[in-house]
């Protein structure tokens, strides 16, 4: 059975497509959460920040727009920080629990494999359209739940680091933040590397076989 080839978009055209939906489901929670926290405190800002996602995730459900699964798993990741550390009121919770929103993630990811249905398939189709043809491939499918493995262990990894230089590092709150940064930027720098490599090969192999 043959397949059309598969072209990918230009870089600049696939960063005008992510960077509203990166801005909106990744970082705007995390300026909401910073602004509110230097306003209202802790307890104010981790409300301000679920209450950001979710309002993003409810006014799409109202106007019948499909939610992104970048949205999705912002809201997973804010929830779960929000519940442990209105619960316990640790400190420390407050720089540990992204780190377990991160591992529920990994969790989703695997998960998604098992279900065959990939997550790693849904975000790059929130971002770049590919024929039904091509996504029903073999290979492609191959690729997906290879790469959703990839990064669940990636993430797991991003959050097994950042709990471990905490632990060592608690007292010096300045040093932490420094190696956590540079530690999950090399990780998942490779990671992002390595998938757009992958990705890239399979789209080839494809073009190769139609």
């Amino acid at each position: 059975m043959s397949h059309p080839p598969v072209v990918l978009p230009r870089l600049t055209a696939m960063a005008k497509q992510a960077a509203p939906r990166l801005l909106e489901g990744v970082v705007a929670p995390l300026a909401v959460f910073y602004t509110a926290l230097m306003i209202l405190g802790e307890t104010g800002a981790l409300i301000a920040a679920v209450s950001w996602v979710y309002l993003g995730v409810g006014w799409r459900l109202v106007r019948r727009v499909r939610v992104p699964a970048t949205m999705f798993l912002a809201a997973v990741a804010i929830t779960a920080r929000t519940l442990i550390a209105l619960v316990t009121g640790n400190n420390a919770v407050f720089f540990l629990t992204p780190e377990f929103g991160t591992i529920c993630i990994s969790m989703i990811f695997l998960a998604s494999v098992r279900l065959n249905a990939p997550m790693v398939q849904k975000l790059t189709l929130d971002y770049i359209h590919l024929p039904q043809a091509v996504l029903r491939h073999e290979r492609m499918r191959r690729f997906f739940a290879r790469i959703t493995l990839l990064w669940a262990f990636v993430l797991l990894a991003n959050s097994t680091v950042s709990i471990l230089l905490y632990i060592h590092e608690s007292a010096m709150i300045g040093v932490y933040m420094l190696l956590r940064t540079s530690a999950v930027a090399a990780i998942s720098g490779l990671a992002i590397a390595f998938s757009l490599w992958a990705f890239k090969r399979v789209l080839r192999r494809l073009h190769t076989l139609a």
